[in-house]
């Protein structure tokens, strides 16, 4: 591993910029005296079961970058999104240091004000979605035939709002979506998020990647629904490989399962504080993430070498 592989942004951001918020993996800085530009950094840092670890993934920043990259620019046609640049020649006011720290990890987008819930789109029951449907039947209230198994392919994508709680985000019906943002809003942001899972489905499976479901954030910028965040990544979708693919069990993924499955041999609570992680580990999630995007981007992110 290289001095510069892994970046969690605990001890400080570039100097001269405001940290405008910082989530489980984005630091997100103002940039510009017309504040009309945000600077996303996204770190090596991972959380699992909700809570964030002391220690990163390997290069998990710029594997999420580039392919968040690859998605806005083949998507574009679909909506409109946030991105700008990901060049990090075009970031005003960083020294040598910190281009070199921070290269491969920026994008630099323009402001939107975020929509208040997550649109979540799901082709197959997993995850959540199949604890729900195991006692009624229905995810997020809507109703599905009987007989389907964990990792079954539904009759067609359903969107399934959540909410973006601190802590736990909440899954929301339909109906509940629409009192939140509006009834035309609703249409439109579902219109938007099952063409994307369209294509992001498509385009994958010539990847021999399954896209189990995903989740998309929207914001609105001059009266415009716009794509935000990220898109199509492994940090907010499920991806299975085509040939471990089956029914009847949860398939092993292209994320952080890795490291899931460590954790649930670990005599911890899943609370903070985390528990110490095994160095292996941590590279071994990072080869999954750096495998899943050389499949989708045709190439290594900027700043690892091939």
């Amino acid at each position: 591993m290289t001095q510069d592989s892994v970046y969690s942004g605990r001890d400080g951001g570039p100097p001269g910029l405001t940290l405008v918020a910082s989530g489980k993996v984005r630091d997100i800085y103002a940039v510009g005296r017309d504040e009309e530009q945000l600077l996303f950094v996204t770190t090596d840092r991972v959380s699992a079961f909700d809570v964030v670890m002391n220690a990163g993934i390997p290069n998990k920043g710029r594997v999420l970058t580039a392919i968040a990259a690859h998605w806005f620019a083949s998507t574009a046609d679909i909506v409109p999104n946030h991105l700008v640049s990901t060049a990090i020649e075009d970031v005003p006011g960083l020294d040598d240091a910190w281009r070199k720290r921070l290269n491969g990890r920026v994008m630099l987008v323009r402001r939107a004000e975020p929509d208040p819930v997550e649109w979540v789109v799901r082709g197959y029951l997993a995850g959540s979605g199949w604890k729900e449907y195991q006692s009624s039947r229905t995810v997020c209230g809507i109703p599905l035939p009987e007989g389907l198994e964990q990792a079954s392919r539904l009759p067609e994508p359903i969107l399934t709002p959540t909410t973006k709680d601190e802590d736990h985000d909440r899954p929301l019906t339909p109906d509940e979506a629409r009192e939140v943002v509006g009834q035309a809003h609703y249409a439109e942001a579902e219109r938007i998020s099952l063409a994307l899972f369209a294509r992001g489905t498509d385009e994958l499976a010539k990847l021999d990647i399954v896209l189990a479901d995903t989740k998309f954030e929207l914001g609105t910028r001059a009266g415009e629904l716009i794509l935000i965040d990220e898109v199509l990544t492994p940090d907010s979708s499920r991806f299975w490989p085509r040939d471990e693919y089956r029914t009847g069990i949860s398939p092993p993924s292209f994320d952080k399962q890795i490291l899931r499955d460590h954790l649930e041999t670990l005599d911890w609570n899943k609370e903070y504080p985390p528990p110490a992680l095994d160095p292996d580990v941590l590279e071994r999630v990072g080869r999954r993430y750096l495998e899943v995007c050389e499949r989708i981007t045709g190439s290594a992110p900027v700043g690892v070498c091939p």
